[in-house]
Parts: C-alpha cells; structure tokens; sequence
C-alpha cells in the first residue's frame, strides 16, 4: 500500500531562506554527501542569489520547499551542472532537506514538482548527480523514474558518484 505524500509547496528562495537553509542544514548528518560539514551563513546567502538569478534568467532554480505549516525544511530545484567536468551543459535536479524532516516523502514530492515545471519549460532532460553511497538520494532518482547513466570519480574528493537521467 502506497502512503499519500505530504504537501509541499515550492517558491524562489528569499533572503530570509539563507538563515532558514543554514539552520536546517547545520546538522552533519545532512551535509554527509556535501563535503561533510556545515557551511557558513555567506555561502547559503550567495546561493539563494544566485538561485534568484537562475530563476529570472531560466524560469527555474533550487526552489525553498515548504511543509504543510509553510515552514521552510529545504529545498530542491533544477540548476545548470556548476563544475568543468561531469554533464557540462546540463540542467542537475537536486534536493536538501533538514534532517527532522527525513523518511517523510518530502523530497519525493518536491521532487516531483520540480519535475512537473521543468517539463512544462520544455527541457528536454534531466541528470542528477549523486554520491554512490547516498541511498536515499538514490531511492529518489528510481521514485522519479531516473535511469543510471554514468559512474565517476569526482576529482575534490576522489569518491565515487553516479549519474543519474530522466528524459521529460
């Protein structure tokens, strides 16, 4: 038996989602797959500019992800692929969420919008790159119909990363 998944509502991130997104994702166990420690303030801030920036310039960023209550817990979206190796000229689908929020169907749902308004863009697809011991990042790429693509050593941390694709 399938269980409904919980509402989510996606929107540009704010200024204010800086705080909120360092504060969710303050815990290690979130920032495992993301160079293992938190990051500081400055960088959730110069990251939800620049997805501001994407959305005017793409019609499409990380967008904040906010829980029933209109809390912030996250966010997923869609960027161009940011680094000189890997998919280059790519649109990336990815998700964060906080911790407390895990095992939910969050980001299942989230995802899946993201989905829904890049096909409605017109992209044609869709990778996501994914740490190779990231299960649940990993559960979501198949929820979402994802197919592995490729498999890579990434060249910072020399560990091994998989690549996933969705034709839209």
């Amino acid at each position: 038996m399938k269980r409904a998944l919980p509402a989510v509502r996606l929107r540009v991130p704010t200024d204010e989602d800086a705080v909120a997104w360092h504060r969710a994702f303050a815990d290690p166990d979130v920032m495992e797959f993301h160079g293992g420690r938190p990051a500081e303030l400055s960088v959730y801030e110069e990251l939800t500019a620049r997805q501001r920036r994407h959305d005017a310039e793409h019609g499409f960023c990380l967008w904040t992800v906010l829980d029933e209550r209109d809390q912030v817990i996250g966010f997923t979206g869609a960027q161009p692929w940011p680094r000189d190796w890997g998919p280059r000229g790519e649109i990336e689908i990815g998700w964060r969420l906080a911790r407390e929020h895990w095992g939910k169907g969050y980001v299942t749902e989230a995802a899946r919008e993201t989905v829904r308004r890049l096909r409605a863009a017109g992209l044609p697809g869709v990778v996501a790159m994914v740490d190779a011991d990231n299960e649940r990042s990993i559960a979501v790429t198949r929820r979402l119909g994802m197919r592995l693509a490729e498999v890579f050593t990434t060249p910072q941390s020399q560990r091994q990363g998989h690549c996933y694709r969705l034709e839209l």
